[in-house]
């Protein structure tokens, strides 16, 4: 968003909050072009007045800046209830995951997924799997794998400064970072931090959508809680393997994880289960190792903590597995689909 900023005034409008308060509320914060807005509604607003609310809140805003000439970009088919009314000269539907499959989905998602597809002139896709899905359902569908900050996760090559709470930490450090929800396999993690007590295994984000009580508690497990996108690089850089432990379910069926190049831009080494846009992407990088059952995976990051020694070579292959991977170039591919959609 930072980047379509620098061409075009983004309105970026969030979900709304539920709060104890009596009226509708907008909240603005404005950076040069990229206004976020959080709509701030009553506890008590549910189904059809939520959808008032928000609609209400974003045509106000649209008012006071005297916007004309709209582009509608979801991210989410649900915000289409409140912004159906729009008559944009462009809809894109950027479809990072398939939401429909996330634990907690909303039972209208599929409705207004269908509706959106009808709608829209452009759809993006976060990885190739969805692409696939996508394709079948327009006739204008490009795949975007998720890209990365090379320059902010590099940092993580250098030294940085150690976090208080990873300090005290032995190593082998074995790290994660990314929502913990049902997409995590925890009893791979488990059966994994059970078989080796003298790896640790660090766990950074927050625990959305299931219950902390079922987690492994383990002395070599340890759960860090969210941290800011800046503080990520610092956790990184103590690390000697990067993991992404996903279950094979539904939730996952689809996912192109935006943490591969990530790790891999922060010069580690990453575990993987077979998830298959990592398999399509980086299963021949040279530095991503694919494991399926616990056994494989602890054999996976054994070899990997042998090749620590040898880390000018892993980062020449992880550059190699980045080179045409870019922020930038993501959003001039996307901006030209955009203007040849107009």
């Amino acid at each position: 968003m930072s980047r379509f900023a620098t061409t075009y005034h983004v309105l970026f409008f969030e979900e709304a909050v539920f709060t104890d308060i009596d009226m509708p509320w907008l909240e603005k914060r404005l950076e040069d072009n990229l206004h976020v807005l959080v709509p701030h509604l009553p506890e008590t607003y549910q189904g059809a007045i939520a959808v008032d609310a928000q609609r209400n809140l974003l045509d106000e805003y649209l008012a006071e800046i005297a916007a004309s000439d709209i582009i509608s970009w979801y991210y989410t088919p649900m915000s289409l209830p409140y912004s159906d009314h729009l008559r944009p000269r462009l809809t894109v539907y950027d479809c990072m995951d398939e939401l429909s499959a996330f634990r907690g989905a909303p039972p209208s998602l599929v409705e207004q997924e269908r509706r959106l597809i009808e709608r829209a002139d452009l759809i993006f896709t976060g990885g190739i799997s969805l692409f696939e899905a996508k394709r079948q359902l327009h006739d204008n569908v490009h795949p975007f794998p998720s890209s990365v900050d090379i320059a902010h996760f590099g940092a993580a090559r250098k030294p940085q400064p150690e976090p208080e709470d990873q300090a005290s930490l032995p190593r082998p450090r074995l790290g994660f970072f990314g929502v913990i929800d049902e997409r995590l396999d925890i009893a791979l993690l488990e059966k994994a931090a059970t078989q080796r007590p003298e790896w640790q295994f660090i766990l950074i984000g927050p625990v959305v959508k299931i219950d902390p009580d079922t987690l492994p508690k383990l002395p070599n497990i340890h759960y860090l809680g969210p941290k800011s996108y800046a503080e990520l690089p610092q956790y990184l850089a103590s690390w000697d393997v990067a993991l992404m432990p996903f279950a094979l379910n539904e939730a996952t069926r689809f996912i192109s994880p935006t943490k591969t190049p990530e790790y891999l831009a922060g010069g580690r080494l990453v575990v993987s289960t077979p998830i298959a846009d990592v398999i399509r992407t980086y299963g021949d990088s040279g530095v991503v190792k694919i494991a399926k059952t616990p056994e494989e995976f602890i054999r996976a990051i054994e070899e990997s903590l042998k090749e620590l020694p040898h880390h000018e070579r892993v980062w020449q292959l992880a550059d190699a597995a980045l080179s045409d991977m870019s922020w930038d170039t993501t959003w001039k591919l996307m901006e030209e689909q955009m203007r040849c959609a107009v």
